[in-house]
């Protein structure tokens, strides 16, 4: 019985009621406001106009009153259910945020401290037949972490260290300060008999000759230890089908289980399933993610009393950490197949997490598949996510790289309650979690040893490595246990003479954007180069990591998310608003990337449009360049997917799911096949092919170089063949050969397959604030019935913009390179059923004549 019904709402100044009056059943709550659970108070004041939206402008500043009060939840629900003797009740909350204490009918059952876990309470004595009463007070979060220690490194907050919540909620580098409390997953009443499915875990053990083993492990809670448990473990194809089964008897007893009130039997046992001629699940750009579905059906005598179902992929996964000459790797094996991983760090959704619809993280993720994206890092200062998140990794084909909650701080492993609250999170979502066939590998922190030890060489931070104990000892001992199955990496990054090194291990790469001087060993400082070379995105190709897990630079969003969230008056570059929008506060970094590439911004227009072609080419050249260093280099995962808010960020989708260019890159760098050129100016330019897929791949390659007005200055074909899973240097040529007498400033050069299997990649010889365009004249007309926008040049058109006034616009290409004569359809939909709003249609270019 889900408890979504009837939920009100109302603040409380500390210390102004007694918490036993405010839960009783005879409190008065009339004039409480109504509000939704799942979900938080920031929505509730949003929705009800207490607040106004946080997004716009300067608001958050005028909400922060929020996080200083006591919040009351209460609800009234009937419950009209017959219950037997050997029947129990349990009022189950999936997620409080976060120092909560919980009422039922005016008694007090108990109290959280975690935002990241569930909490379950034995209610069989205090649930009423008929009318029953719930409330949960939450508790501000100074109250619990004011008389704290909080004088060690913690980056952007110094209370967060001892909230097991949303780090980020605190603000971070990428969003603002807006630390909300809430009932943020579901609420349940659920009725036990007999026992129930406490967690299963299943496993692809081997895949040999034709059978795939599948490992399950049922763990049940019963109220009797003398009750016989028999497990019903059933593996159905996608149709249906049943390929394998197997009962047991649950023989194995894990003793007495006390989780507060709740006071059970622990059973266990495993089974083992044979599968003839499996279909393997792959990532999407390897194959299909095929699923079984998985069913446990736990039997007291011959009634079924509880069941468990869940999507399962049979497959083989493991991280390699030396290659086959014995030198260190970093790759990721699917199936026996080396893997580059292509893909992104993700963060929090919203800064209002529990507000956000599934359908969301579906439009999200797909986006990442449709982006060719294969691994997602789950980053480790946000959440655990929720199961849709995993479900439509599951289903689309992405990995998931998972950091544990913790980030870019000292945590206090001294602490006995706090160690034990971690130790019940690990436990708890480790187990929530290890049956999924997305899930790769699981990480302790994000940056935490690596910057302790440059921070602690530089003088900056003079204590004892706080949270050494949490990712050294209890997480691998209790990985070892829960899931031996998956590596467990200890940071990120981790490895090597210095924690970022690239010899070993994987890597941040924040030369580029932060300016880190690099590389640098243990006992250096960590020093930045603030300069338009020593942040420069050419800086990408001195990295030889074997893994780089973090690196990217800002963009704008686009034009239309930013002016539905800044006041009209102040939609200017350099406006007090606009640099509200980034909160890395060293603004002068974003300035001196575009100066490096695009020149500095002198207006809105140029800023939107100048830092979106920087990012995005500055990405591809260290994507490409990372691809082309395969198979010493085995993953490429950018900073960052996506965004909680409407601001200016690393991200390469905005809140309001608009891509930014780089999107629109990422699907043509991420392709599992890519022509790519590696070339800097003045010097040779080698064209190379790259193939992930599992078979060769042959074409006919084209180089063309291009006037700016069409003329063809020359042309090579190049016939290929690359094997499966490998790359080929097609060609060597000068730029002499290629610009074939002409100025590189004024041509461009085209890779394309003769046979039309890829899409075209544009190389320019110089940045792009040393070209030379043509003034171009734009040509579009849109076609509402079929969806479609077409557009010409009569010049060679440099970064052709569509915008829409409308949230997730979805557009086949957006952002693209247009050379004359060639008409470019373009497909256009709205995610949500939304109509097109066709009268604001804008097309541009960046040397489009005014």
């Amino acid at each position: 019985m889900r408890l979504t019904d009837n939920w009100k709402l109302r603040d409380f100044n500390v210390g102004e009621a007694r918490d036993l009056e405010v839960a009783s059943p005879d409190y008065i709550d009339y004039f409480w406001m109504t509000t939704q659970v799942p979900g938080d108070v920031h929505a509730t004041l949003i929705e009800r106009n207490i607040i106004d939206d946080p997004f716009y402008g300067h608001n958050d500043q005028k909400c922060r009153w929020v996080e200083e009060k006591v919040w009351w939840y209460r609800t009234v629900f009937t419950w009209d259910g017959e219950r037997e003797a050997r029947e129990r009740m349990e009022l189950v909350f999936e997620g409080l945020d976060t120092f909560a204490t919980v009422y039922l009918n005016g008694v007090e059952l108990g109290s959280t401290d975690n935002m990241f876990i569930s909490h379950s309470f034995e209610v069989t004595r205090e649930l009423n037949k008929g009318k029953n009463v719930l409330a949960v007070k939450i508790d501000p979060i100074h109250l619990h972490a004011k008389d704290k220690i909080q004088y060690y490194w913690s980056g952007f907050s110094k209370k967060r260290i001892w909230t097991r919540k949303a780090q980020s909620h605190y603000g971070w580098d990428w969003g603002p300060r807006l630390v909300c409390a809430g009932i943020w997953k579901d609420v349940h009443l659920v009725k036990r008999r007999h026992g129930y499915v406490d967690n299963v875990f299943a496993r692809t053990s081997e895949v040999k000759n034709g059978e795939a083993v599948v490992d399950v492990t049922v763990d049940a809670r019963v109220f009797d230890r003398s009750e016989a448990c028999l497990a019903e473990v059933e593996l159905l194809d996608a149709q249906g089908n049943l390929v394998a089964s197997q009962s047991i008897q649950l023989d194995r007893s894990l003793g007495f289980v006390q989780d507060g009130a709740i006071c059970t039997h622990g059973r266990s046992d495993d089974v083992r399933l044979h599968v003839s001629n499996p279909t393997l699940w792959w990532t999407h750009d390897l194959g299909e993610p095929y699923l079984y579905q998985l069913k446990v059906t736990l039997r007291s005598g011959s009634e079924a009393v509880d069941t468990w179902q869940q999507q399962f992929g049979i497959r083989t996964l493991e991280l390699l950490l030396h290659d086959e000459a014995g030198e260190h790797a970093f790759t990721f094996v699917l199936n026996g197949v080396k893997l580059f991983a292509k893909g992104a760090n993700w963060i929090p959704i919203d800064s209002f997490i529990a507000a956000v619809p599934d359908d969301r993280y579906t439009r999200l993720i797909r986006m990442s598949q449709d982006a060719n994206m294969n691994m997602l890092r789950v980053w480790g200062g946000g959440i655990y996510e929720r199961d849709i998140f995993y479900d439509e990794c599951d289903r689309l084909g992405l990995l998931v790289w998972q950091d544990f909650m913790f980030a870019c701080a000292l945590y206090p492993d001294y602490n006995r309650n706090f160690m034990d609250n971690v130790r019940r999170e690990i436990d708890q979502v480790v187990k929530r979690l290890r049956s999924r066939t997305c899930l790769a590998l699981w990480c302790g922190n994000n940056e935490n040893d690596w910057l302790y030890e440059a921070l602690h060489s530089s003088g900056e931070i003079l204590h004892p490595f706080y949270g050494e104990r949490i990712y050294h000892e209890l997480m691998p001992a209790m990985l070892e246990a829960l899931d031996p199955t998956r590596p467990f990496w200890p940071s990120s990054p981790y490895g090597g003479n210095d924690h970022n090194s690239r010899e070993v291990g994987d890597t941040h790469n924040w030369q580029v954007w932060h300016g880190n001087i690099e590389p640098r060993v243990f006992g250096q400082p960590q020093v930045q180069d603030y300069s338009v070379e020593g942040l420069s995105f050419k800086k990408f190709k001195e990295d030889t990591t074997k893994f780089a897990s973090e690196f990217g630079m800002h963009a704008s969003s686009n034009r239309y998310t930013l002016q539905r969230n800044i006041p009209e008056n102040q939609f200017f570059w350099g406006s007090e608003e606009m640099m509200y929008r980034n909160k890395d506060i060293h603004y002068p970094k974003g300035i001196l990337l575009m100066e490096g590439y695009t020149g500095a911004p002198t207006n809105i227009e140029e800023y939107m449009n100048y830092s979106m072609l920087t990012q995005a080419e500055g990405l591809r050249y260290g994507i490409e360049h990372y691809r082309r260093n395969k198979p010493d280099t085995s993953g490429a995962l950018f900073w960052q997917l996506n965004d909680c808010w409407p601001g200016t960020s690393w991200s390469v989708i905005d809140y309001y799911g608009l891509p930014k260019a780089s999107y629109h890159y990422a699907r043509k760098f991420f392709a599992p096949v890519v022509l790519t050129a590696d070339h800097d100016a003045g010097q040779d330019l080698s064209l190379w092919v790259l193939n992930d897929r599992l078979e060769a791949y042959e074409d006919t390659v084209r180089l063309t170089v291009y006037m700016m007005d069409g003329t063809v200055l020359s042309e090579y074909s190049f016939d290929v063949s690359v094997a499966a899973n490998s790359k080929l240097q097609a060609a060597v040529l000068s730029e002499a050969e290629l610009t074939n007498g002409a100025d590189p400033t004024e041509v461009v050069c085209v890779l394309s397959s003769a046979n039309g299997l890829l899409e075209d990649n544009f190389v320019y010889f110089r940045d792009y604030k040393d070209m030379r365009f043509n003034t171009v004249k734009l040509k579009f007309e849109a076609d509402e019935a079929a969806s479609v926008i077409r557009i010409s040049a009569d010049r060679v058109a440099r970064m052709v913009k569509i915008e829409l006034d409308e949230e997730w616009i979805v557009l086949s290409d957006n952002f693209f390179d247009l050379l004359p004569g060639h008409v470019k359809e373009i497909q256009v939909s709205q995610s949500e059923g939304k109509s097109i709003p066709w009268n604001t249609l804008r097309v541009s270019a960046l040397n489009e004549g005014k």
